[in-house]
This record gives structure tokens, sequence and C-alpha cells, in this order.
């Protein structure tokens, strides 16, 4: 294909952030700036295995690599596919192709949305929504939707038995090196600055028109889970103290201005930069 996805170059192992519980990571070069993006998902390896997350068309070799080196793709009971996103549900016909025992945990908005993508197999899947829960033979997963989001079929996912919750999009921003697989040594204002070109410029332009208030008591419904570990498709682990602020940093995103985002004139001095001179 002319136009196919660069497959990552870097690669990094599965790390487990939780008891039985696995980031499968991804690294992409960010456009024109030496930065880096992560592509992560999950893997849930309890008595019922669960993928969370299916990884980008780009990295598939490497992530059914890296997804089945932690589970047996029979053994594998639950497929939970955050929202409709390429990045998340990037590899879904392949695992369902490899995990014959598995449900596909979706939604009716995502089946009607994603439908001229994949032939959803209805027999096989379960329609969580938002707010509620799905036994996974040792511990209960609850579906609860993130702080802020980019489709209205995302869903994210909390496991109260290790206190891990998985926000997809949110605290999504770009690295200045990896791999950073904790925020430890991040520099304060860069990654401030991320967060807000990331939410505002790349996922939620639409925290600038909400209510603050409400907007706070939906971030609360969050926060006063008892967490322990975030994770996340676009950022490193968040942990202890950096959880707490960084949800204080997004209960405030209604409230700040989106960075200029780069432009046609940006995309020139990339394309000049980038282009190769005739030989």
């Amino acid at each position: 294909m002319t136009f196919a996805p660069l497959a990552p170059t870097v690669h990094f192992e599965p790390l487990e952030i939780a008891p039985e519980t696995f980031l499968i990571q991804q690294v992409q070069p960010a456009c024109g700036q030496p930065l880096f993006v992560y592509i992560n998902s999950l893997v849930i390896r309890g008595k019922e295995p669960v993928i969370v997350d299916t990884g980008s068309p780009a990295n598939r070799k490497q992530w059914l690599e890296d997804v089945f080196s932690l589970v047996d793709p029979v053994d594998v009971k639950w497929v939970y596919v955050s929202h409709d996103d390429v990045d998340h549900s990037g590899n879904l016909a392949e695992v369902m192709d490899a995990c014959p025992n598995a449900n596909l945990v979706c939604t009716w908005a995502m089946v009607e949305r994603h439908t001229n993508c994949f032939d959803f197999p209805l027999a096989r899947c379960r329609w969580i929504d938002d707010g509620e829960s799905f036994d996974v033979g040792d511990r209960v997963l609850a579906a609860l939707r993130p702080p802020y989001f980019d489709s209205p079929t995302t869903r994210g996912l909390y496991d109260a038995s290790t206190g891990v919750y998985w926000a997809i999009d949110t605290f999504a921003t770009p690295l200045p090196g990896v791999p950073m697989q904790e925020l430890d040594d991040i520099d304060q204002e860069f990654w401030h600055f991320g967060m807000t070109l990331f939410a505002l410029g790349g996922v939620s332009p639409w925290l600038r028109m909400v209510d603050p208030a409400k907007y706070a008591q939906h971030v609360d419904r969050i926060q006063n889970l008892d967490i322990t570990t975030v994770a996340a498709c676009h950022t490193p682990v968040l942990r202890g103290n950096r959880i707490d602020e960084a949800f204080a940093f997004v209960r405030n995103l209604p409230n700040v201005e989106c960075p200029p985002l780069p432009d046609q004139s940006v995309l020139d001095q990339i394309v000049a930069a980038t282009s190769q001179p005739p030989s």
C-alpha cells in the first residue's frame, strides 16, 4: 500500500504496572518535532484474561506478539474496546479471530458508528455502557467515562481489586524522550503545556464550552475512586501525588486558553525539512 502507516522503529517490552496488569507500549514520533507519543493498551491476566484496547494497525505485528506473550489467545475471555478511534480499535478483527473464546465488550453506539469498518460478532458482544460493570471471574470491572474524551462511545475502565484506572486519552501528553514509563522526571512546565495542547487541541476542544461546575462534578466522579495507578493511552503511568496533580490540572481546563496549533506554515516547514533533494 502506498499510504500504509510506517511501523514503529522503537519497542519497549510490556510493563507490569499492578499485579497481573500489563501496559502494552507503542512509541510514535510526534509529527515535525523531536518529541514522542505513547500509544498504550492493557492486558489484565486474571482468572478470565482481559485485553483492554487493541493498539494501532501500524504496530500490528509487534502488538500481537506482545499481547500473546502474556496470555494464550484461547484463554482470553474478554476484549474491552474503550472507543472507536483507530489507535484503540486498530487490531480488533485480528484479536477476535485469534481469541475464539473472547466476548467483545462494546456499546450500541460503537456498533452503529464502527460497523462500516468491522463486522461485529453480535452473539459474542456484551454492551456495557458508562456506569455499568461486568464480572471477569476474580474481579469486577467498571466502565466509567474519563474526565475528557473525543468519542461519545468512550468508557474508561476501573479495577477496584488493583486500584488501576484506564483513563484512555485523558492526561495525554507528548514526551521529550522515551522510555518515560512514569512521570517522575518530566519537567513540570512542559507536562502542563503538553496536557493542555493535547486536551484542547487534539482530544476535547469542547472543554472550553462546558460549565466549569458541572465539569468539576464529572471529574469528581472519577477522582473519588480509590485509584492507586492511572494508566492511559498517551501518557506514562501516574501514581501517588502525580494522580492528584493531574486531576487538579485537568479540572481547570475549561478556564484555560488553547495554545496556538500548528498551521499550514508549520506544515510547509516540515515538508521542506523532510523533502529529499532531487538526485
